[in-house]
């Protein structure tokens, strides 16, 4: 056991490390092409801190653990709904750019309608819906690309030229280095933290929603805690919405196209799946708090972060309880 134990502290400094660097990188490169923060969070920040989530479910997947893959995808927008934008909320509530805001809203609930429509009706995912997930993705990422090419940005001087090239370089490398470390440590911290709840005799199910999904989500609450620190709340924001997206067609979507499964058959609530009828509406339920009074007036409330808090908590308990 302390083997283990010594490996999930090495990979906590590691994520940590890492969530700082990367941070660093983001914001550099978004402020070098006058990029909104929350735009530059949703894409290349999200994708960076899903890292994590996509090695773990496409790995379980492949070993024939579709419950890992399945619940790691719904625990993780859980997670980072009513948890990492809740801390980032009930601390630092701010306003938010609702531009920036709509089109990675609109898209995670057109991929969470798709998901959750695959899910009620069939039970089942398979190859051909795995790659319905990922051409989202993609439809996503070339949207969002354009999006990119459309924003204003200031000619720079010719005496910046040089200076601005060196410094991208710069921030090039802090991505990439943080986010292998960001991998890198989620990954050592699920591994032996999972060894870790099976010696204390905790079911793989549960294992999947909370503590699975929570290790892989550390990636964006260390990028939130530091954006927090160096004042980006925007970006932190971004990161979450882009994650919860990229959880549901980019981590799903591999995972169910590697390998199809079916939906976990484990807790019954009135005679229904437990996912179907906990999960899933759960999920709904926190990404419409975090996101509706955002887009309706352009600000975040600390009663949210707290509401949310609560909900997570009430949720891990349920998870345990049952």
């Amino acid at each position: 056991m302390l083997i283990p134990v010594l490996l999930f502290i090495v990979g906590l400094v590691l994520l940590i490390k890492g969530g700082d660097w990367f941070v660093d990188g983001a914001t550099g490169i978004a402020h070098r092409f006058h990029i909104p923060e929350l735009l530059i969070g949703a894409t290349v920040v999200s994708i960076g801190t899903t890292l994590p989530e996509v090695m773990v479910s496409a790995t379980s997947a492949l070993g024939g653990h579709g419950e890992i893959a399945y619940g790691n995808a719904i625990g993780s927008v859980i997670c980072n709904t009513s948890l990492i934008a809740a801390v980032t909320i009930a601390v630092r509530p701010g306003k938010v750019e609702r531009r920036s805001l709509i089109a990675p809203v609109a898209f995670f609930f057109t991929a969470a309608v798709v998901y959750s429509f695959i899910a009620y009706t069939s039970g089942y995912f398979s190859r051909s819906s795995g790659c319905i997930l990922l051409g989202l993705f993609l439809i996503y990422m070339i949207f969002t690309v354009v999006q990119m090419k459309r924003t204003p940005q200031r000619e720079p001087a010719a005496a910046e030229t040089a200076e601005e090239e060196g410094s991208m370089v710069r921030y090039i490398v802090l991505l990439v280095v943080g986010a292998a470390l960001i991998a890198l440590g989620a990954n050592l911290l699920v591994d032996n933290g999972t060894l870790i709840a099976q010696a204390l005799g905790v079911p793989e199910s549960v294992i999947a929603l909370t503590f699975v999904a929570l290790g892989t989500s550390l990636p964006e609450l260390v990028t939130a805690i530091t954006s927090l620190i160096k004042g980006h709340g925007a970006l932190s924001l971004g990161n979450v919405i882009g994650a919860n997206l990229f959880n549901l067609v980019l981590v799903s979507g591999i995972s169910v196209t590697l390998a199809p499964f079916e939906i976990p058959r484990g807790s019954t609530v009135a005679g229904m799946n437990a996912s179907l009828a906990v999960d899933i509406p759960v999920m709904f339920f926190v990404m419409l708090f975090l996101t509706v009074p955002a887009l309706v007036r352009g600000k975040l409330a600390r009663i949210q972060g707290i509401v949310l808090l609560a909900v997570y908590a009430a949720y891990c308990i349920f998870q345990f309880a049952m």
